[in-house]
Order: C-alpha cells, then sequence, then structure tokens
C-alpha cells in the first residue's frame, strides 16, 4: 500500500522476532513527538508489518561525546550532532503483517517473521487503521482513538460478547465511563443483553463525575430499551428515577450455596457454613424461618444434637443470618420473584440495570447478585440446551455486569462460584461476564486467563498489572505501556476481539454531541468495509 502521505520516523537497524525490533529515528524526527503506544507500519520488501512502540532510548555513535557534552548554551553544535554522533531509537512490538497474499484475502495476519535491515518505519495512517481494528458500522463499535490520532479505534462487539470480559483501573481512571460506553455498544449493535448489578448507580438513569454535573445513563439514552430495577424505592424516588421493579427476596429464595459465597463477609466457620446445607436437608425451602426459630425453642439441643451442629456453630449461623434478615428488601416470603421478572425482560429483548441505593454495603452486593445470577443462569442453561436438543435458535446471549469482581471471584471462591463457572465455560451456555474492578490481583488466576478482551486503564501495583497481563506473549512490553497511561482518559485494550494490543483515548462522553452521536448507528456492511479499504 502506498505510503506517500504517512509520516516516516526512521529506519530499521536490528530486532528479533522475540524481543521486538529497533528502528533508529531520522535526524528530522524529534525523539520528544515519539510516544510509547504510537501505532506505526514498517514496509518490508514484500510485506508490511503493523506494531506498537513500546519503548524509546537515546544512544550515540561516540561514547566520547558523553564525557564533554555541549553546554547549555551551544545550540548550533548540538544541532550538528544531534541526528548524527547522537540520535534516538525506538523498540517496535511487531504484531500483525499487512498487504501478503494471504492477509489480502482472510485480512492481517499475525506476524511470524521481520522485516529486513534499513526498511523504512511509518507511523499508522487511518487507513491502516480501518484495515486493522475495521470501520465503525453495524458491528463495529466506535470506542475511542489511539493515543494521538484523531482516527476512530472500533471494537467487534458481537466478537467481544462470545467471551468473559474485563475493565480494570486504579480508583478515579474511568472505569465506569469506559464500561458504560461498552454497554451502549452492546445495545447499539444489538449484539447482547445486558444485566448490571449497578452497586453504586451509575449505569441507569444517571451518572456521576469529578468536578462536573451528572451524566445521562442507560435509560435516559435508550428509554425504551432499557428498564431499572432497584433494591431502594426510597433513594430512586429522591433522585426522580423512574423505575419498572422493586426487588424484594423471600428467605424462601436463599440458599446454602449463597450463604456460602458470603462466609467473608458474615464471619462464617466452616463447620456454620456446612450447617447450612444441613438445615436445608431437613426443613426445606423454610430452612431459614425454622432456623431463627429453634433459637428460642426448647427443642432447640435436641435438634441440633439429630444435625451433628455444635451449639457455638449454631450461634455463630444464627448471627450470619439475622444480618441477612435485617437487610430491608428481605423478607419471609415475596409474591413476585425478582428473577422472574428479570427474565421476563431480559427475554423481550430489554437490557436491565439492578440499582441498589443505599444499600452498598458489599454484604447486599453479593447476595443479591450471586442469588439471581445462579438462577437465571440455571434458567439459561435449561432454554440454551432445549434449543440446540429441538434445532431451533438458541436465547439472546446475556451479558453479566458486576462489580467488585475480586469479591466473587477471588481464588477461595472462585471454583465454587456461579461467576467462576460463567467465565471457565466461555459462553457456552450464550451468558458471559463483565467483570470492572480496581484489584485484578485479587481475582483468581484461571478465571483472568479466561477472560477474552481486557480494557485496563492506569494501574500502579506491579501485582496488579501482572495478572491482568497473565498469558500474554510480550508482556514485558505492555507492561512499560500500562505504566504509561495517564491517570485520566488513556486506556490499553487487548485480548480476543481485537487483531492487536492498542492504547487509546476513550471517545468523549457527557457532552449533547456525544449524547447525539451515541444514538445513531452507521448501516455499513463489513464486506463493504474491507472492499472500501484495499
Amino acid at each position: 500500500m502506498n505510503q506517500k502521505d504517512s509520516t516516516k520516523l526512521g529506519v530499521v537497524v536490528s530486532g528479533s522476532l522475540s524481543q521486538g525490533i529497533l528502528a533508529r529515528l531520522d535526524s528530522n524526527t524529534s525523539v520528544e513527538d515519539i510516544t510509547v503506544g504510537h501505532l506505526v507500519t514498517i514496509q518490508g520488501n514484500t510485506r508490511r508489518f503493523f506494531g506498537m512502540i513500546n519503548d524509546i532510548s537515546l544512544e550515540t555513535s561516540d561514547p566520547g561525546i558523553l564525557l564533554t557534552p555541549p553546554e547549555a548554551g551551544e545550540e548550533f553544535l548540538a544541532s550538528v550532532l544531534r541526528g548524527t554522533t547522537t540520535y534516538g531509537t525506538m523498540q517496535i512490538v511487531p504484531y500483525l503483517t499487512l498487504g501478503s497474499d494471504e492477509s489480502l484475502i482472510e485480512g492481517p495476519q499475525p506476524v511470524k517473521s521481520i522485516p529486513s535491515h534499513f526498511s523504512p518505519v511509518y507511523l499508522a495512517s487511518e487507513t491502516d487503521i480501518e484495515l486493522v481494528f475495521g470501520k465503525e458500522g453495524s458491528k463495529n463499535f466506535f470506542i475511542g482513538n489511539p493515543l494521538d490520532m484523531e482516527v476512530k479505534l472500533c471494537l467487534d462487539l458481537p466478537e467481544f460478547v462470545t467471551r468473559s470480559n474485563g475493565v480494570f483501573g486504579k480508583s478515579g481512571t474511568g472505569k465506569t465511563f469506559l464500561t458504560r460506553m461498552l454497554l451502549i455498544g452492546i445495545l447499539q449493535t444489538d449484539a447482547a443483553v445486558n444485566l448490571v448489578f449497578d452497586m453504586h448507580s451509575e449505569y441507569g438513569w444517571m451518572g456521576t463525575r469529578e468536578k462536573a454535573s451528572p451524566v445521562k445513563g442507560l435509560k435516559q439514552l435508550f428509554a425504551s430499551r432499557v428498564s431499572v430495577f432497584t433494591l431502594d424505592e426510597k433513594s430512586s424516588q429522591e433522585r426522580r428515577v423512574s423505575t419498572d421493579f422493586v426487588v424484594h427476596l423471600g428467605y424462601d429464595e436463599i440458599e446454602p450455596a449463597d450463604i456460602e459465597l458470603l462466609r467473608q463477609t458474615l464471619n462464617l466457620t466452616d463447620q456454620a457454613v456446612s450447617a447450612t446445607y444441613q438445615m436445608r436437608q431437613r426443613f426445606g425451602q423454610k430452612w431459614i424461618e425454622k432456623a431463627l426459630a429453634l433459637e428460642s425453642d426448647g427443642e432447640t439441643e435436641d435438634v441440633l444434637k439429630s444435625l451433628n451442629i455444635h451449639e457455638a456453630t449454631f450461634q455463630n449461623l444464627i448471627r450470619g443470618l439475622n444480618v441477612i434478615c435485617r437487610l430491608p428488601f428481605t423478607s419471609p416470603h415475596v409474591e413476585t420473584r425478582a428473577v422472574d421478572k428479570v427474565l421476563e425482560y431480559l427475554q423481550s429483548g430489554k437490557h436491565v440495570v439492578l440499582e441498589f441505593g443505599r444499600y452498598r454495603d458489599i454484604t447486599a452486593y453479593i447476595l443479591v447478585a450471586n442469588l439471581l445470577t445462579r438462577r437465571i443462569y440455571s434458567r439459561y442453561r435449561e432454554n440454551t440446551e432445549k434449543a440446540m436438543a429441538e434445532n431451533r435458535p438458541r436465547p439472546k446471549p446475556l451479558v453479566i455486569t458486576i462489580e467488585e469482581a475480586h469479591k466473587f471471584l477471588n481464588p477461595a471462591v472462585a471454583g465454587q462460584t456461579i461467576f467462576g463457572t460463567i467465565a471457565r465455560e466461555m459462553r457456552k451456555y450464550n451468558t458471559t461476564l463483565l467483570v470492572i474492578d480496581q484489584r485484578p490481583s485479587g481475582i483468581d488466576e484461571e478465571v483472568m486467563s479466561q477472560l477474552g478482551t481486557k480494557i485496563t486503564c492506569l494501574l500502579d501495583s506491579e501485582k496488579d498489572i501482572d495478572s491482568v497481563l497473565a498469558g500474554m506473549s510480550g508482556k514485558s512490553g505492555l507492561k512499560s505501556v500500562i505504566a504509561k497511561l495517564s491517570a485520566k482518559q488513556q486506556a490499553l485494550v487487548f485480548g480476543h476481539a481485537v487483531p492487536m494490543p492498542v492504547a487509546f483515548r476513550p471517545r468523549d462522553y457527557g457532552s449533547a454531541e456525544s449524547y447525539e452521536q451515541f444514538g445513531k448507528m452507521p448501516a455499513v456492511s463489513d464486506s463493504q468495509d474491507l472492499e472500501d479499504l484495499w
């Protein structure tokens, strides 16, 4: 492809497939204009290579000059030496090849060779970006711009939702804005339906931002396609949020598996958790009511003895159950079960945001998210298996969004929770996760390895960075990219749904223009995209 309109940066001087390519900057290219994360192309003899800059350094051909460098005022001497005796280099990781016979037919291909010495290096052009990441269209959703470029970077959302995914970053880096944007993209492209467990009431009617006015949530932008459920009707009324359903949980809906996930937050012993299963087996669905009634029953000792439960274990369990029963949205029995209502809306194609209002305690969040997800997933599994047996279309893909994901997916519980099961099954039953967390190192390694696409904002913990990049080839270079991200409005996306890692600036969200753009979706066929590019 013609490189006339591209900016030439330098030439290849050395490198290897495993260590990356080293390129020397041209004398008229300032090292200060080169940024880690920039996308570049390298024009070889028979093919082009597409990659990313992950390091920059200063070099000299005469080490002696460093012993007597020009003085501060000797600009002429410094300019003479710059580009000849002293020069800059950039380390490039090539990811894809463009323009070979294979890529003409099948698109960009994974890199298997390297360019020859003195191959020219160019800043990637808009055409290059569109060829690799696709043009905005019916399935490609515009998520932002590559660093220091005004080209639209797109994400294939139907492909994105085929696996569980994650959004990471330390507090205040913009995870919520990124997540809200992804949810809008999934809605616009009709790639799946969303069920969002909205712990901080950021996604439904409106969201907050630092030192600025609130931003519109999904319900304001897509009123007919989004439903807001709430645990806290009073909070919704005070915020003037119109809700579709008020969620209440019956004690008879709560199973021992729901209590098991709350072991840490309720300070339950292993014996107390085991006792829940014994109680459920003895008393059936009303086991919580029966267990609480035992506390003042003179026959308690006989019952505990028959169940082989120690008195101290029983008291530990009762304390935990009382915490749950004091939650205002729980009661012995409810007429309309929340899981039935959620499924009704999801199956009709509506996206559901469940706001927690003032109930932001982690106990409430884990209880509700786990209880509803286990039952919804069970129904999805039944419906999917039935559809496969009857040779008819499967249920619409479902994306379940959870915050504070390490509470559900830490190594101690990930193997037993429904969230760990969904992450490992990779949409076996048309259900995937979108996990949001500022502490990815707290998530089980196996679960992290199963996340298809990861979008990470700035992380300042080495442990968190290592966790996010686990299993990635060339992760040392990506570590430097993550470490150099700005504290706000910059992120790195990599994994299953993108051809290669890319650092980007998320698109604007919160202005009148951005709201108008989110309501539009250009109808361009993907086959036509490729034809236009070539």
